[in-house]
């Protein structure tokens, strides 16, 4: 009897200690688990100015992260796919980021036409996108439509009817009534992003006090931009509001060699880029755009740490999309500490709650109640904007009054 007993002894503590054995080997797997890579793509086109940005901008965070224990405990590898400015490698890169290389989320495109292409691959493919410089309302207008196919989709940059109205509050404030401006024509590139941002200026602009006295869409492949300020010329405007990302070195060349008597203000992408002074041999002298941040803007205690840092690994200042490609890797990281996973869902529903204080100022989406379903979140306690002007082969900050390192300067040539 006392033998059979030791023997059920030995049995139950030999069973204990397997168990405890696969407990512990459940608990090093789960340990393993988590120290695997955080995989997150990265999508621009490489050999363009803001598509590089967003490439360098992204490094640059994933490798601060990286440097201080990276998400979770868990290192991040930054996937780089380069569109060639082309819907369809976009479209390839992003397929290849999710099915191949299977990164947890992508961020970039800064042209719309390619953040729509890639839309619904991200609803297909159930995958994360974050657009960190495309402005176009379609974008969020499809995950308001269709939520349920569309909801993998977040437009971190403010889209162009939002642009619009801040380019408004502007012109209300430092060209009517610092400058006593009343007449203004409407100059933009015919590109999907322009239209309700041109809309938003011929509501928005009369009511900041200025009349529209005209209004054009050109070509992205226009060269010869004298018939165009011509015509701008006979309507006597004082300021010329632009919609420009694509082709807006040739025109502000132009601008400038012409002499056209008008002050050029508005939305600029190739402005926002700190070797636009270079690139245009000081043309744009004068030149007033929109933006995220810029060199010496303190839009929150982050922004000149990053621009300081961008420019001593890069050697210029990054334009708008390199504040919010930084601040979209973050974003992440904070979305997947929240909820301890990269699963499809659960970063989506952990996104939806993002509070971060970036770069550009206090970062948060809009909820499926709004028309603008995951954008960025626009106006008093959330992100706005600054207003940048080229003075002297420098970008300085005019508007608004509480991030402004300088006063708005009017060109010699400009009535």
């Amino acid at each position: 009897m006392n033998q059979f007993r030791f023997s059920m002894l030995g049995v139950l503590l030999l069973a204990a200690i397997a168990a405890g054995a696969s407990s512990w080997s459940a608990k090093t797997a789960v340990a393993a688990q988590d120290r695997t890579p955080v995989r997150i793509g990265v999508i621009a086109p490489f050999a363009h100015v803001d598509g590089i940005t967003i490439v360098n901008a992204a490094s640059l965070a994933v490798d601060e992260i990286n440097a201080a224990g990276g998400i979770d405990g868990r290192p991040v590898e930054l996937f780089k796919y380069d569109n060639h400015a082309s819907a369809t490698d976009a479209v390839r890169g992003f397929q290849r980021a999710v099915e191949q290389d299977h990164v947890v989320a992508v961020v970039g495109a800064f042209m719309s036409e390619i953040a729509l292409a890639i839309e619904p691959w991200a609803a297909r493919l159930h995958r994360p996108f974050i657009v960190t410089g495309a402005a176009s309302t379609e974008i969020t207008k499809q995950v308001h439509d269709d939520y349920a196919r569309y909801r993998f989709v977040f437009q971190q940059w403010l889209n162009s009817e939002l642009q619009g109205r801040f380019v408004c509050d502007f012109a209300h404030d430092a060209l009517v009534g610092k400058l006593g401006y009343q007449r203004a024509f409407v100059m933009s590139e015919d590109a999907a992003w322009t239209i309700p941002l041109d809309d938003s200026y011929l509501r928005c602009l009369p009511k900041a006090g200025l009349k529209v006295v005209g209004h054009i869409r050109y070509s992205p492949s226009t060269t010869d931009f004298t018939p165009i300020y011509n015509k701008i010329e006979d309507a006597h405007p004082n300021v010329i509001i632009t919609a420009w990302a694509h082709a807006g070195l040739k025109p502000t060349l132009q601008w400038h060699n012409a002499q056209v008597p008008a002050l050029l203000a508005g939305v600029s992408s190739q402005a926002m880029d700190g070797t636009f002074w270079k690139a245009t041999n000081g043309a744009c002298d004068g030149v007033i755009t929109e933006t995220a941040g810029s060199p010496g803007a303190a839009v929150t205690p982050k922004s000149n740490p990053f621009s300081r840092a961008y420019v001593k690994r890069f050697g210029a200042a990054a334009p708008y999309d390199g504040y919010t490609s930084y601040d979209a890797i973050y974003v992440l990281k904070q979305a997947i500490e929240r909820v301890h996973s990269t699963a499809p869902d659960a970063l989506v529903g952990s996104l939806e709650k993002t509070d971060y204080l970036g770069t550009i100022g206090r970062i948060a989406f809009y909820g499926r109640d709004s028309l603008y379903t995951h954008g960025l979140r626009y106006g008093e306690g959330y992100f706005t904007g600054i207003m940048i002007q080229w003075q002297n082969g420098r970008q300085v900050t005019i508007w608004p009054s509480q991030v402004a390192d300088a006063k708005l300067a009017v060109p010699s040539f400009v009535k």
